[in-house]
């Protein structure tokens, strides 16, 4: 464990320090389809109600996103995509002024249009592989930008055969998408490095990207992980084994404290591995075990 760089960052003409604590980014999914709780907060209004009390609950940003990108899913149109965000984004920018909005998409006509709503920040889980024009939004509207690594697409992601070295893929490919922001002119100091847990790897792969996150460090850039409600994290919580096709007898699903658990353990790990911001769909639950990580990371001597 090391003591954990710290940056700084401007959402909307103001500064937001990155390292002195960890931001909770709190998940406002407005979609039919994604895997945790597609379909709940499809109406713009509960959406609205929802992201309130994310920020009640302790959440720093909301990340609104309108395309589910769990493993099989499929795209939707970009019309649609803004039909979910856009009403949310608005209510929300009424409602909490200060609080940072994200928009999670990979399209370039959605993150403009959803920068004009109010959102500040913008989430690309593709690293700017789907869409290369949403760095010329980003640089134009001066947004922070999120670079996920993601291998192939949600579709076929979870499909074999993965990369044999996980670490060198997210750092050649991270890399790649480093270079394609600030050749379209994003400053390098309004980017922030996410390895993609879940996205395109096996279990053990994402296992090993938490317990050597510090490698991201690498990059002096800001981490964001996201493990909330991911089966990485469930199938351990159910007593699987670290590798897929290994079990030692079978186990029930877990029960929602029993995964809120997991996703504390998995935060937890991230935060003390140099994690800035970890995105959860709880952020009341999971506070205490990011308070009691802040707290061992400021205490190292």
């Amino acid at each position: 464990m090391n003591p954990r760089r710290e940056y700084e960052i401007r959402i909307g003409g103001r500064k937001v320090a990155l390292g002195g604590r960890t931001l909770i980014m709190g998940v406002l999914n407005v979609t039919p389809d994604s895997f945790s709780d597609g379909g709940r907060y499809l109406d713009p209004a509960r959406a609205i109600r929802q992201g309130i009390e994310l920020a009640r609950q302790g959440a720093d940003w909301i990340d609104v996103g309108g395309e589910s990108t769990r493993p099989g899913s499929q795209p939707v149109p970009a019309e649609e995509e803004l039909r979910r965000v856009l009403p949310v984004i608005r209510g929300l920018r009424r409602k909490l002024p200060d609080v940072p909005i994200s928009i999670d998409t990979t399209k370039a006509e959605v993150a403009e249009q959803a920068c004009e709503a109010g959102a500040g920040i913008v989430n690309d889980v593709s690293g700017l592989r789907f869409d290369p024009r949403l760095a010329e939004v980003v640089r134009r509207r001066g947004t922070p930008l999120i670079l996920m690594h993601l291998r192939g697409r949600p579709a076929t992601m979870q499909r074999g055969p993965f990369a044999r070295d996980i670490w060198a893929a997210i750092s050649r490919e991270l890399r790649e998408s480093i270079a394609q922001a600030l050749a379209a002119g994003v400053k390098r100091s309004q980017l922030i490095l996410d390895p993609g847990l879940g996205f395109g790897k096996t279990r053990r792969q994402n296992y090993e990207i938490l317990s050597n996150l510090a490698r991201l460090q690498q990059f002096r850039l800001p981490i964001l992980i996201g493990a909330s409600r991911k089966s990485f994290v469930r199938a351990i919580v159910a007593g699987e084994g670290l590798d897929a096709a290994r079990r030692r007898r079978a186990h029930p699903a877990p029960q929602p404290d029993h995964l809120l658990m997991g996703d504390a353990a998995a935060v937890t790990v991230a935060i003390l591995g140099g994690a800035h911001l970890v995105r959860v769909h709880e952020p009341a639950q999971i506070l205490s075990a990011v308070r009691v990580a802040d707290a061992a990371l400021a205490a190292l001597l």
